[in-house]
Order: C-alpha cells, then sequence, then structure tokens
C-alpha cells in the first residue's frame, strides 16, 4: 500500500555530483511499462567546437607542467572543454575566515518533495521534483553554496518509473568548502600519494621515491617515459646503481597532516543523521494508456538540473532504461555458452580485475593458469580449453598504487590495444580511474586520449571487436579517505570518462549508478550482488537477446 505524506523534515543531504543524486529502493510492485532513455551518446567533435569560455574552470596548477608532449591545438581545446564542463563554483565569501557554523548543516536543511500540476499525485513517465533548502549551522539559508539557485535551494529530479513505493534518500557528502579543500589538493599536492621503485645489481639494491613528476633540483632523475605513448614516469636516480636497474614498481605511501584542524571538520562524518520515508502513489494504468514520455507529463522547469538515469533496481535485479534487455546469467552454464570461443581482455585497475575474480570463481569450467603473478597485481589469466574460452587481466600503466609490480610488467592500455588483432570473437574490457583521483584532472584526460586514439585504431582494423568500459562507482568514505578517493574526485573523473568515448563505438556498464541505486553500502570493491550485477550487463553485451522473428 502506497501512503502520501506532504510533510518536509530535515535530512542528511547529499551534495557533491553537480547537484543532488538519490538513492531509490524498496520497490514492492512493478508493471509493465516502456520509457524512453533520458540521453544517447553524441558526437563530440561538434560541442569542442562551440564558443567556449574558460574562465569559469581552474586550471591553474604548476606543478608537473614541464612533463609530457605538448598537446596538438585540437587536444588543448578538447582539454578546455572537459576542464571547463567539470568546473565547480567556489565557495560563497565571507568577512573574515570561514568558520564551520558557516558551512552547510545537514541536521537544520530541509527538503519538500513538490506536487504536480494535478497535486500530489504521481504517474508512471512523471519526474518527480524534489526542492532542498541548505542552511548553515546558524540557521539562515545559505547563499552563493554549489547551488542550481544559487540562494540555498537545490532542485533535484527524477524520473518516476515503477509502480508502488519508493524510499527518497538524500545526505551530504561535501560542503562547498570541503569541495574547495579538495580541489585545492589535487591541483597542488599530486605528489600526496608517492611511488617508489627497487633498484638491483647483484647484490647490491637501493630505493627511490617515484611519481609522474619529480622536482628536479634535490637529485638528478631517471626518465621513464613511455616511447610510444609519451606518458611521463620518473623515479630519483639512485646514489650508485644506473636508471636501468631498475626492477618493480610500488605505492610508497600516503602523505599526511595537508589540511588544517579547521579544514578536517569539514570532512567529519555527522552520527546525528535522520531519515525519512516519502511513499508516493503511482497510477499504472496512465502508462499503459497514455504511454507517456518523461517531457509529457513532467513538472521540470527549464532552469532545472535534469539527472539522468540509466536504470534502476528491481529485487535486486537491474533494468536499463536505455531501451537495451539485459539478460540474468544465474548458472555457469549459461555463462559458459555465451563465452565460448571468445578471448576477453581486461584492462584497468582492481574494480576490473573484481570481474576477473568474479568470473574464476562463478564459473568452475574457467581455470586460472598460474603466471606466478602476486594474485592482486597479476597478469592474470585463466583457461576453458572445452569450450575455448581465454580470459584475461592485466592492471594499467603507472600511476597505480598495488603494492608491487614487476617493471617489465608495467603496460599502458594504449600501447597493449595496439597489439591485439581484434575482431568478432574479441572482447575488450576497460577500467580505469581510481588511481588518477590525486592527479590534476588533465593527466587522466591525456590518458583517456592515447587510449582511446588506440580503440580507434582497433575498431578500424577489426570493426567487430566489441568494447566495453567500466565507469567509476562510489565508495565508502571516511575523512582521510576522502583527501585521496573522495566520490567527488571520482565523479569528476566520471564524467570526463563517458564524454570523450561518447560518439565512439563503445558500450558503458553504469557502475556509478549500479552502486549509488543499491541498497547496500557503498565500496571501492563493490559487494558481490552488484558485482553480479555488473558482469550480467557485459555478458549482455557479448551475447544480446536475440528479437523474436515476426511471423
Amino acid at each position: 500500500m502506497c501512503h502520501n505524506l506532504s510533510k518536509y523534515t530535515p535530512i542528511f543531504l547529499f551534495l557533491a555530483l553537480s547537484g543532488i543524486i538519490f538513492l531509490l529502493r524498496n520497490i514492492h510492485t512493478v508493471e509493465n511499462w516502456n520509457c524512453q532513455a533520458i540521453s544517447s551518446f553524441y558526437q563530440l567533435q561538434s560541442r569542442i567546437h562551440s564558443s567556449l569560455s574558460v574562465s569559469a574552470f581552474y586550471h591553474n596548477h604548476t606543478y608537473c607542467t614541464h612533463v609530457g608532449q605538448k598537446p596538438s591545438p585540437e587536444d588543448e581545446l578538447e582539454e578546455r572543454y572537459l576542464l571547463e564542463l567539470i568546473s565547480w563554483p567556489s565557495p560563497p565569501p565571507h568577512s573574515g575566515p570561514t568558520t564551520l557554523k558557516q558551512t552547510s548543516d545537514p541536521v537544520h536543511s530541509l527538503f519538500a518533495i513538490l506536487p504536480t500540476k494535478e497535486g500530489r499525485e504521481w504517474h508512471v513517465g512523471d519526474q518527480l521534483e524534489v526542492l532542498v533548502q541548505m542552511h548553515d549551522f546558524q540557521g539562515p539559508a545559505v547563499v552563493g553554496q554549489v547551488v542550481d539557485h544559487k540562494n540555498g535551494f537545490y532542485s533535484a529530479l527524477f524520473p518516476l518509473l515503477w509502480v508502488g513505493s519508493a524510499q527518497v534518500e538524500v545526505m551530504l557528502v561535501h560542503s562547498s568548502e570541503a569541495v574547495a579543500v579538495l580541489r585545492r589538493l589535487r591541483e597542488e599536492r599530486p605528489d600526496r600519494v608517492f611511488f617508489k621503485s627497487m633498484f638491483r645489481l647483484g647484490l647490491l639494491s637501493e630505493t627511490t621515491v617515484c611519481n609522474l613528476c619529480l622536482p628536479p633540483d634535490h637529485q638528478p632523475l631517471c626518465n621513464y617515459t613511455d616511447l610510444h605513448t609519451g606518458e611521463p614516469w620518473y623515479c630519483y636516480k639512485p646514489k650508485v646503481l644506473s636508471c636501468d636497474t631498475r626492477i618493480n614498481h610500488a605505492k610508497g605511501g600516503y602523505l599526511k597532516n595537508l589540511i588544517t584542524n579547521k579544514e578536517a571538520l569539514l570532512f567529519k562524518r555527522f552520527s546525528e543523521t535522520s531519515s525519512i520515508d516519502y511513499f508516493l502513489p503511482i497510477l499504472h494504468t496512465l502508462c499503459v494508456k497514455m504511454g507517456n514520455t518523461l517531457e509529457e507529463n513532467s513538472t521540470t522547469k527549464p532552469e532545472h538540473i535534469q539527472l539522468e538515469t540509466s536504470g534502476y533496481y528491481y529485487m535486486d535485479s537491474w533494468r536499463p532504461l536505455d531501451g537495451f534487455t539485459m539478460r540474468q546469467f544465474n548458472e555457469s552454464s549459461a555463462v559458459v555458452q555465451c563465452l565460448k570461443n571468445k578471448v576477453i581482455n581486461m584492462y584497468g585497475d582492481s574494480t576490473v580485475r573484481q570481474w576477473f575474480e568474479y568470473l574464476i570463481g562463478f564459473v568452475p569450467e574457467l581455470k586460472e593458469f598460474n603466471l606466478y603473478n602476486p594474485k592482486k597485481v597479476g597478469p592474470l589469466m585463466a583457461v576453458d580449453s572445452t569450450h575455448n574460452i581465454l580470459l584475461k587481466y592485466r592492471c594499467h600503466g603507472p600511476p597505480i598504487r598495488f603494492t608491487t609490480v614487476m617493471s617489465s610488467e608495467l603496460r599502458y592500455i594504449s600501447n597493449e590495444l595496439d597489439g591485439l588483432s581484434g575482431g568478432p570473437n574479441v572482447v575488450v574490457v576497460l577500467s580505469i580511474w581510481s588511481h588518477f583521483s590525486t592527479f590534476p584532472v588533465d593527466i587522466y584526460i591525456r590518458r583517456l586520449r592515447h587510449i582511446r586514439q588506440a580503440l580507434v585504431r582497433l575498431i578500424d582494423r577489426a570493426p567487430g571487436t566489441l568494447i566495453v568500459i567500466r565507469s567509476a562507482n562510489l565508495q565508502a568514505l571516511d575523512q582521510e579517505v576522502s583527501l585521496y578517493n573522495s566520490d567527488w574526485y571520482s565523479q569528476q573523473l566520471d564524467q570526463v570518462l563517458r564524454t570523450m568515448f561518447k560518439g565512439l563505438n563503445v558500450l558503458v556498464v553504469d557502475a556509478w549508478q549500479m552502486t549509488l541505486a543499491h541498497h547496500l553500502p557503498h565500496a571501492l570493491h563493490p559487494p558481490p550482488p552488484i558485482v553480479k550485477q555488473m558482469i550480467d550487463m557485459l555478458l549482455s553485451y557479448v551475447c544480446p537477446e536475440r528479437k523474436k522473428s515476426q511471423k
């Protein structure tokens, strides 16, 4: 039964991802529906050459400006467009230093579900509008936060796509002042995660610090810039040994005490959180009779933000909204039949290695071949010789925060892609985002540009190759994690990734929304029920549901 609650109440607000993001869950009943996708891929080039105003974005870091190949004019134009795309407003000015009392207070902030033109009655296909009013710890509405209306109010929209009850949950991740701290760290302190390499010759060994760039004044540098891509990487030269004696790469550690005690308060997790359920009566008959699209019965105003929704969960099963049917691969035999005679190449960070681990754990026929490499590093390989299946994983090149990777195994994805023959039996899966969160965004743009160029070459020589990109996902955040892997960092990288690959013949597994919409807690490595949905989406791309032939 659905209840109608019009009263609004304070709630813990989630304000980090270009507005407000909603967690939708507890769907009780669902009838047939037919809704159009909100967005589709478009050609990026036409957008790049539109008029740009670059004054808004923050691109003033001087660290690492001497490294890497000089971008072409077209690349510079694209970079400016992307940086403006993810630009974030600064906190409102205050007379004197900003205090904690002047920042957003989730306890005293309010939100209300706004009525439709028909009153407090919603139908499938409507767009629900929520108005959020932010207050600081002193009471009055905060003016000039990272808001839509520039007055302490936020509008949040999401489509109503099912029949039954839905719970709206909103929480604050970072205030505008906290985002300003994160932005400063990213631009000015990319060295807050540092790396190291061991150099060895016979019985003599030395270890030095490494990174994308290092201040050259302290001591001579070893230059390991990739000859094919121009991707830079440096280590301080050992005192005795030569640069060509490097044997491995590893995460060195994290720099501490990078923010003040007052700034640290901005990242404190609030314990006095509250929540409320809003139960909305949704009439399923109108969807069948009217077949209305998201725009036709909407309360949306042009100045409001429209959140792009790629799907939703029903009974823990992900349902895409782009018209694509996601199959359920609940038996290992179905996975085997799908992957028969296929070569699956996975490249990237540990979030795609998790997919490799899931598949070899779920499919007994896939036997992992012992390459005598660390399980958490790779490269990894599994084989089903009976059904001619080959599954491989390799981590991306530095920066990568794994424990220890042998220097000979450090490979850049673009170079690996150039070595693939491709073809209709080849699947390429990519996931690259988490290890770039501490660096200025232009570093990530450059890496994706090289990968995109390699994918274009691969598609040209082998058009039948299936390419799937795994997006970023949310994760559990505490004060320390926020300074290195905040969801704000991840969301910015994810927006860049999606934009740079639009118009290319690639498919996306939307890990961001699949983790956001699920009721399980956020985690860098999502729990098995969510990973299962991601794998089902991947396999549905490999083996799409066959349409029934018309008689």
